[in-house]
């Protein structure tokens, strides 16, 4: 490396890791960056050409190159490689450096992280960010958390090379701590749950009135210019469209059916059961995405298990109409689950959360990005502490308004033998989450009987026990 001292520095130099830094020194910043794979830094020199960017696999020379106080981004993928990476960068840093992780880590471990770097004055930022290889490159949303002084110091940078929607950066300080990866896990939550609701979307188009690739490319492609206008409806609209190099098919017919949960997801859900907030949706996409993986039992299963296997003979076009609301009945339930975590979340682990904030950066840049979410922005605008999205009265009139599609396509699905879960879950938590009254008392009483847990009354407060009229089994 050569005697200039750069103004930012980057860990990690993989596709992400390399968008960043040309995204970064588009805006007018130097970048020095370090991998220990050096055909990484090769690649990086390579493509840098004459840009005030620099490579390398030494970790002194890299720290030394940087400004200081430095300001150094890591994108290693999440778990122990972030701690070996810290462990071995520590020794290197000086009070008042800046070290921003960018990758999908854990909320705990990115609260464990601050309090060990901030024994040695060094700060820490967990920092979600979303968009893939082309956002990292062009513009991503971003989700920062840490000490809100501390932000400020990449305030600028991070407006700078974020997605934009109508001129407004998508980034915002969420909180404190690891509010920024809280925020980045639930936006992989929802993600997971959309993913999940519009394959159900294809399986049923496939399966049940064997609509070919090509029309399916022009379902989702109108699909994409109304209601649904979203990141993930175009996608799915360019990849029926997409042909296979290796033969004549269509790509969609030669992959796998067996897809995998990497974490977030499932971290997700395990955060929400702790702390009691319902999110179907999310959970059933985790369970069908294990599920999926047990491709062989399926197989199996196929031939031994039976089902009705019949074809829909009505409309196909009234029913690509119904399954447009149900779908979009769907995506809003996903949605006000994800936020409806964010909101008790906030509360527990005092990141006092911005809500309508939240919905902007997620607006542009980022996977779950969709039309809708200014509706949902609207509704916290209007609402900051608006505990479920579902009780904002547009977004309960668009809910009325597309329930006899969703009902109507689960009765096709039952009739029909197709599995449609989540948007089954969708349409079960709306009618739950709108029931007065649930069964819950029978659960009470069951508890009470088997193991004298005691229950609750309606008629007056404490906690009771009954000797129930047990009869020897």
């Amino acid at each position: 490396m050569t005697e200039k001292k750069y103004d930012y520095g980057m860990i990690g130099l993989g596709t992400m890791g390399r968008n960043l830094v040309f995204n970064i020194n588009d805006h007018g910043y130097s970048v020095a960056g370090f991998d220990k794979d050096n055909s990484q830094v090769e690649t990086l020199k390579n493509e840098a050409a004459n840009r005030e960017i620099i490579a390398t696999t030494q970790l002194d020379e890299f720290v030394k190159g940087l400004k200081t106080p430095r300001v150094i981004i890591m994108l290693v993928p999440a778990g122990r490689i972030v701690d070996d990476v810290i462990h071995e960068l520590k020794p290197l840093l000086s009070e008042n450096d800046l070290l921003i992780d960018c990758g999908n880590s854990h909320f705990t471990d990115t609260n464990r992280r601050d309090d060990l770097l901030a024994k040695s004055a060094i700060h820490f930022m967990g920092v979600g960010v979303s968009g893939g290889e082309s956002g990292a490159r062009y513009g991503p949303s971003i989700m920062p958390g840490g000490p809100k002084q501390v932000y400020e110091r990449v305030s600028s940078i991070f407006e700078a090379i974020s997605a934009k929607v109508k001129e407004r950066p998508c980034v915002a300080w969420l909180g404190e701590g690891s509010a920024g990866h809280y925020v980045k896990m639930v936006h992989n939550g929802i993600e997971y749950g959309l993913m999940q609701l519009i394959s159900e979307s294809y399986h049923l188009l496939k399966s049940a009135c064997n609509i070919d690739n090509d029309e399916l490319h022009k379902v989702y492609s109108k699909w994409n210019e109304g209601l649904l206008h979203s990141f993930l409806i175009e996608i799915t609209a360019d990849i029926f469209a997409q042909k296979d190099e290796l033969t004549s098919n269509h790509l969609i017919d030669m992959i796998l059916d067996s897809a995998h949960q990497k974490g977030t997801g499932g971290w997700t859900s395990e955060d929400a059961m702790k702390l009691q907030v319902p999110i179907p949706d999310i959970d059933i996409a985790v369970s069908m995405r294990d599920l999926s993986a047990y491709k062989k039992e399926r197989e199996v299963a196929q031939h031994r298990l039976g089902g009705p296997g019949a074809k829909y003979k009505g409309s196909k076009d009234e029913l690509v109409a119904l399954l447009e609301r149900a779908l979009y009945f769907s995506m809003i339930t996903t949605y006000a689950q994800g936020m409806a975590l964010l909101h008790v979340a906030s509360k527990e682990y005092k990141y006092e959360l911005n809500l309508e904030s939240i919905a902007g950066i997620w607006r542009g840049g980022c996977i779950i990005r969709a039309s809708l979410l200014e509706d949902i922005r609207i509704a916290f605008s209007q609402h900051p502490d608006l505990s479920n999205l579902l009780l904002n009265d547009k977004i309960s009139h668009e809910l009325r308004q597309s329930q006899p599609g969703i009902r109507k396509v689960i009765q096709v699905a039952v009739e029909t033998g197709v599995p449609i879960p989540a948007i089954m879950g969708s349409l079960a938590y709306y009618d739950s989450y709108r029931s007065g009254w649930l069964p819950a008392n029978l659960i009470q009483a069951q508890r009470d009987y088997f193991g004298a847990h005691t229950y609750e009354r309606n008629d007056r407060d404490g906690s009771f026990h009954t000797q129930w009229n047990q009869t020897k089994k």
